[in-house]
């Protein structure tokens, strides 16, 4: 890269308080921008993404070693996919929307006026640093919105990156991004934002929440949890276990939507794990290690938090199907792949987060379905299956944040499906339309144009009154 980037440090208290005041004065400014200001708007942050891109993809491999082809599928294209829908969109999104006036409001006009929150924080996570904190920015824009940003200091040379791409499409007063850990991140979090966005693990976000609530604050939690996988007796098992080992082992694991756990019909079952080791040497090799295409974890604590939850299942019975390996000073951990892992190992009460899938055996889908529902809402669930009853059942008898069909985690690429969890895994949506309504109020309006039936029943009240009401309670 062209500049030296140093890690991110704590960003001062009265300089984060100094932005969140300019910003704060001048959010009406921003929120009564045109649809066409907007757009020239994304269209400048659409440029500044293509611009850095080389840049960015360095920055990444510096921070876990993410290779530039899974860059651009994971991190940019997300978000220049965004950035295209909303540039066509957002004069839709924006427009007043008519609705209809009830009989008994006659003589007047009802509708949707789409407004800006005001002064809203991003709070951004590490595994998909650039896509995790400008996707969300490109319907915070589109909404009319000021913005500050607190990307995950995790990642420092994607961060400071970010810093600077920022800087130099928008002035402060309007968008602007500061870096820092868990003492710049109690320092927003203390201000009254008008909306929080916040994409992490299910722990924090509680704690995100507890902030907000202290200023009746709103927010969207995009978090985790276990996502499981169901291959019936009827799936295709090559694509399945093609298709799964793909988002399962993409950014080593460290993604909130990758499965977490699989359930292979028994008599798939071995097929299945031939098929997963065939397709994970395809992808990485026989030695992952030495495979440019597989990453690393992000840092040595999630290395050993990991490794731990392997030793941990190993020590209660599990069996290594394929990898096990670490390499420490890499923070390495092998495609890994277990079976007869307890169900009370950290591995199954834990959202793995990292290279490692338990595979369980099944026969009776009903059981499969209870055990998914004595756990946490999931993020995700994915259904490998040629039968509409099974699907069916799966569907009809779980809840989940998104799922797919016949594929895992390529759900969130649709920018016109709503994305995001349930409870433990999080609450309201992102992406196109949603991410669009979630940073935008909703004003209702009602305009009255010539007297209604509701000015004959004021009162004093009469039986004759009571009489016209009794009618417009029965008949309108």
């Amino acid at each position: 890269m062209g500049t030296q980037i140093n890690p991110s440090t704590e960003t001062q208290t009265a300089e984060i308080q100094r932005i969140f005041a300019l910003q704060q004065q001048n959010q009406f400014n921003i929120g009564n921008t045109t649809a066409a200001e907007r757009i020239a708007k994304l269209q400048r942050l659409h440029q500044a993404v293509l611009d850095y891109r080389p840049r960015l993809k360095e920055a990444l491999y510096q921070d876990f070693r993410k290779h530039p082809s899974e860059v651009d599928m994971t991190e940019i294209y997300p978000v220049t996919a965004e950035l295209k829908h909303a540039k066509k969109a957002v004069r839709r999104w924006m427009s007043t929307q008519r609705i209809p006036t009830p009989l008994a409001l006659l003589g007047s006009s009802s509708y949707i006026k789409y407004e800006p929150k005001g002064v809203v924080l991003i709070v951004s996570p590490w595994n998909f640093p650039v896509n995790l904190t400008l996707g969300p920015l490109v319907s915070a824009i589109a909404a009319g919105n000021a913005v500050m940003i607190k990307p995950s200091e995790h990642t420092p040379h994607t961060a400071a990156l970010m810093k600077q791409l920022i800087a130099e499409c928008f002035p402060e007063d309007e968008i602007a991004l500061v870096e820092g850990g868990i003492t710049t991140a109690s320092d927003l979090l203390a201000l009254p934002f008008n909306h929080i966005f916040f994409t992490g693990a299910p722990a924090v976000g509680k704690i995100v929440m507890k902030a907000a609530a202290k200023h009746l604050t709103s927010v969207t939690l995009e978090l985790g949890g276990k996502s499981p996988t169901i291959v019936d007796e009827t799936a295709d098992i090559d694509t399945a276990a093609r298709r799964i080992a793909w988002g399962k082992f993409l950014n080593n694991g460290q993604i909130c939507i990758a499965p977490d756990y699989t359930f292979v019909h028994e008599s798939k079952k071995e097929a299945f794990l031939a098929a997963v080791k065939k397709y994970l040497n395809t992808f990485y090799t026989a030695d992952a290690a030495q495979a440019p295409s597989y990453a690393r974890m992000v840092n040595h604590h999630h290395f050993n938090r990991v490794k731990g939850y392997v030793e941990d299942a190993v020590a209660k019975g599990a069996k290594i199907e394929v990898g096990g390996n670490f390499q420490d000073k890499q923070d390495y951990i092998a495609p890994t792949v277990l079976t007869q892992v307890p169900l009370d190992a950290a591995l199954m009460t834990e959202e793995i987060f990292g290279p490692v899938l338990p595979v369980y055996g099944f026969t009776n889908l009903t059981e499969v379905i209870d055990l998914i529902n004595s756990r946490e809402k999931p993020l995700a669930l994915y259904i490998f299956s040629k039968s509409q009853q099974n699907i069916r059942q799966i569907m009809n008898n779980t809840r989940a944040g998104g799922t797919c069909i016949n594929h895992n985690a390529v759900h969130f690429y649709n920018t016109n499906l709503p994305f995001g969890g349930s409870n433990n895994s999080g609450m309201g949506k992102s992406h196109g339309r949603y991410g669009f309504e979630e940073f935008s109020n909703a004003r209702g309006v009602l305009k009255q144009h010539i007297p209604n039936a509701l000015e004959l029943l004021l009162p004093p009240y009469t039986d004759f009154k009571q009489k016209l009401m009794d009618l417009t309670v029965k008949y309108f």
